[in-house]
């Protein structure tokens, strides 16, 4: 069973931290061999998850979003060596309540249908923007 959906509770603690300043979401997804609509229409997940990106963008979009980095899946060089991610990006928003302004919006919420049906596996790691270290190791204050 992959990971689609935040839970309630996840998604209260991401809410309850609304700390000012733009949020970047790391997504790794995977995408299932065929979507699984609940109705039972024919569709790659490609396809489906590409519905979703076109239905969804306008509004990402309007409320400031934008992508920072795209990448393509190689190799899992360290970690679990059955991983492998369909697509790779960094999303960033304004805000904490712009992400939550997304989600709750109505076109919003019948796009995610699309990535639902589309959808094996996912990760979406929320991070704080910081300036870049030197090196490896020095996380800048």
């Amino acid at each position: 069973m992959g990971h689609i959906d935040p839970t309630k509770e996840i998604f209260a603690q991401f809410r309850e931290n609304d700390r000012p300043g733009p949020i970047h979401m790391l997504n790794l997804v995977r995408l299932r061999q065929e979507a699984a609509y609940p109705d039972g229409r024919k569709a790659s997940g490609a396809e489906a998850y590409a519905a979703y990106g076109r239905e969804s963008g306008p509004v990402f979009e309007r409320l400031g979003g934008r992508i920072v980095w795209q990448g393509r899946f190689e190799l899992m060089l360290i970690g679990p060596q059955e991983e492998r991610w369909d697509h790779c990006f960094i999303a960033e928003y304004p805000s904490v309540a712009a992400f939550v302004e997304m989600i709750r919006d109505p076109v919003y919420r019948e796009a995610v249908k699309h990535r639902q049906a589309a959808v094996e596996d996912s990760r979406l790691i929320r991070h704080a923007v910081l300036p870049v270290g030197k090196n490896f190791g020095e996380i800048p204050t």
